[in-house]
């Protein structure tokens, strides 16, 4: 069960956090937050992993997922978001609105940490 940031964080961070590309992951969620599945829907280059929200949901339509929790990694080992990961969770946030998918978090993991753009405000 993910009941907090942290848990994700515990997930992700030691598999993610050394990546030398970004990578998009989304943490798929029933209706109870346990765990489904976690899907990489993208990988990218050194600064971005570029990905459109049509791609992000088809992944968790296929898995039923009721809610999910997005991840990417920072390989400069900076967990700090950019003003374009705050203008992307925010699209996707819509788009799960729309489709009935709630978009619960959106994690940044990196060597120096994780940053959790709920808790930061950011969505």
């Amino acid at each position: 069960k993910v009941a907090s940031p942290e848990d994700v964080a515990r997930l992700l961070t030691s598999e993610m956090s050394h990546l030398p590309r970004e990578e998009l992951r989304v943490v798929c969620l029933d209706v109870r937050n346990r765990l489904i599945r976690t899907v990489r829907v993208s990988e990218g280059g050194l600064f971005a992993a570029v990905v459109s929200p049509r791609d992000i949901f088809r992944e968790i339509i296929k898995v039923n997922a009721y809610s999910v929790i997005f991840a990417h990694n920072h390989p400069s080992g900076d967990p700090e978001p950019s003003k374009e990961d705050g203008e992307s969770t925010r699209r996707m946030v819509k788009a799960g609105d729309l489709l009935g998918i709630r978009v619960l978090d959106h994690l940044v993991v990196a060597t120096g940490g994780y940053v959790s753009l709920k808790q930061r405000g950011m969505m």
